[in-house]
């Protein structure tokens, strides 16, 4: 049986940050002489970091809880994007615990919160401040300390499976109930910890799950970094004992490639003293290493991959009926309606990438010839072993669309040739529902899976949504986002139209990791979500 005993969740690996943004910062977070909210055992800490954002605080992430320990060092690691030139405001909140009730929100459950901005931390690497309660009273002797790291541009991660093999046992009446952590040691000899493991109850040779780190929070990204690796036996009241030690590096982890095996001796250094024929308190086993180098949308142009451009478009009822000029899917011969704009206005940026120039386009929540079935994901031009559309020349013949500013004689034929299967489809479907995205996405994952598995990188897929509205199937699109967030793909989402986005904003994750309903974050922060009514009366540049 496992005990979750307040052990961390799996430290994010690094996702690649936008253009826009300097740098992404890795946060660790441990404090000191917490106030004791508990009668019979010691305070159940955990962190809550919160952003403020247009005067708002806004929780974006939180610790994991450590059982009875008022000198918490918390395995969770909070990935927050640097901005140089704004002042960015955190607020650190710490709170005691109550099992399944979860963290409580009460002046008796608070410990005390810090402010600070992520400047500050940037600049001084180490903050250590006191923790205040409500009304600036300080919260006794409590002090937070934040360590922060710059995640450098190797954005890979590592897969780690460990167990041990007869360790001492710590217990009169029972065995010992095993945990393990790894803490990269830095430069100035001081520790930091990488990651704690759960315990398993009662064994003394227990298999720990396997886990995810980034190899910046392993080792720097440097394989000769010392790394100790320390094994306790789990105390319910926080007074762990110690079971032994280990010190290895990544370049000597990496022998557990394959079918090979690493295993450390589990030293007590003051057994070794003492004890004549003293050998180790056991054996701790890497069981399997895996690497996974995680490539940006930049690697993948560079080493001359080919974008593959899918438009996916919104024809729910909520549009308005096509044939009433208040409709968003109104085909006006002077003036394109906002699809047509968008779409465009995207497509002409991915084209210089397609060398075919064809486009695919599929459509969701109408209902479809023969049957007039309801479909999430059909091919626009009804084609469906081919939805990619060509456009025939300009000068033949989109008739009064040529007329428009919208195409020009540059506009490539991909693009063409999915305005005018956009057009001839209309009057061809029925407007119907739901909003339900996640088949499309699954439908382009599937894709760039295939092409994932041939591990040739030769084609970056990007799906452009257009929706006039706030998705239905918003569980299951989380999930299609979290699984693509590992293949060779971004997404694009526009809003059309005046509806209220506010819950789609969830989907872009630039307000805190996006999350699969079961709690798994995205490997890569893949979704772009953009009102298009901010954009429609600037520039083209814009």
């Amino acid at each position: 049986p496992r005990a979750p005993a307040g052990m961390g969740a799996v430290p994010e690996p690094c996702p690649q940050a936008p253009l826009a943004v300097l740098s992404k910062v890795e946060l660790r977070v441990s404090c000191k002489h917490l106030l004791d909210r508990d009668t019979l055992n010691k305070s159940d800490p955990c962190v809550l970091l919160l952003m403020q954002s247009q005067g708002q605080w806004m929780e974006v992430d939180r610790s994991e809880v450590i059982k009875s320990n008022l000198n918490p060092v918390f395995a969770k690691i909070f990935t927050v994007d640097y901005y140089f030139e704004e002042v960015q405001k955190l607020r650190f909140e710490v709170y005691d615990s109550h099992g399944h009730t979860g963290v409580g929100t009460h002046d008796d459950d608070f410990l005390g919160g810090m402010e600070c901005t992520v400047g500050q931390i940037v600049a001084q690497k180490r903050v250590t401040k006191p923790l205040f309660l409500k009304y600036g009273k300080f919260a006794g002797k409590s002090t937070i300390t934040i360590i922060s790291e710059e995640i450098s541009g190797n954005n890979g991660y590592v897969e780690l499976a460990f167990r041990a093999k007869k360790l001492d046992d710590k217990d009169l009446f029972s065995k010992s109930d095993p945990f393990l952590e790894i803490y990269r040691i830095d430069d100035d000899r001081s520790e930091q910890l990488v990651y704690r493991t759960e315990v398993v109850k009662n064994n003394l040779s227990p298999v720990w799950e396997p886990f995810k780190v980034s190899l910046n929070s392993l080792c720097s990204c440097e394989e000769k970094r010392k790394l100790r690796g320390v094994v306790w036996d789990y105390d319910s009241r926080g007074k762990h004992d110690f079971i032994g030690e280990f010190f290895t590096t990544f370049e000597e982890m990496q022998k557990a490639m394959g079918e090979n095996k690493v295993q450390w001796d589990c030293m007590n250094p003051k057994y070794k003293i003492k004890k004549r024929n003293y050998k180790n308190s056991g054996v701790v086993v890497l069981l399997d290493l895996k690497i996974h180098r995680v490539y940006s949308f930049l690697d993948y142009i560079m080493g001359g991959c080919q974008i593959h451009f899918t438009v996916a478009i919104d024809f729910t009822a909520s549009n308005g009926d096509p044939r009433n000029s208040c409709s968003l899917h109104y085909i006006n011969p002077y003036q394109p309606n906002e699809y047509l704009k968008a779409l465009v206005a995207v497509g002409e940026i991915c084209q210089d990438y397609d060398s075919d120039k064809k486009f695919s386009a599929l459509g969701f929540g109408a209902r479809i010839p023969p049957k007039y079935e309801v479909s999430h994901d059909f091919a626009i031009n009804f084609n469906p072993d081919n939805d990619e559309c060509e456009g025939k020349s300009i000068s033949s013949g989109v008739g009064s669309m040529a007329r428009m500013s919208l195409l020009t004689p540059h506009t490539p034929s991909g693009i063409q040739g999915v305005v005018e299967s956009y057009q001839s489809c209309l009057p061809k479907i029925q407007l119907y529902g739901p909003t339900n995205v996640a088949p499309i996405i699954t439908k382009v994952a599937r894709v760039a899976a295939d092409e994932e598995r041939t591990k040739e990188a030769s084609q970056y897929f990007i799906l452009l949504i257009l929706t006039d509205g706030v998705v239905t199937d918003m569980a299951d699109t989380r999930e299609a986002i979290v699984r693509a967030s590992y293949l060779p793909m971004s997404i694009i989402i526009v809003g059309v139209g005046n509806a209220d986005f506010t819950d789609m904003q969830i989907l872009d994750g630039d307000d805190g990791v996006l999350r699969s309903p079961k709690g798994e974050p995205v490997l890569r922060d893949i979704v772009q979500f953009v009102p298009f009514r901010e954009f429609k009366n600037v520039s083209g540049a814009a």
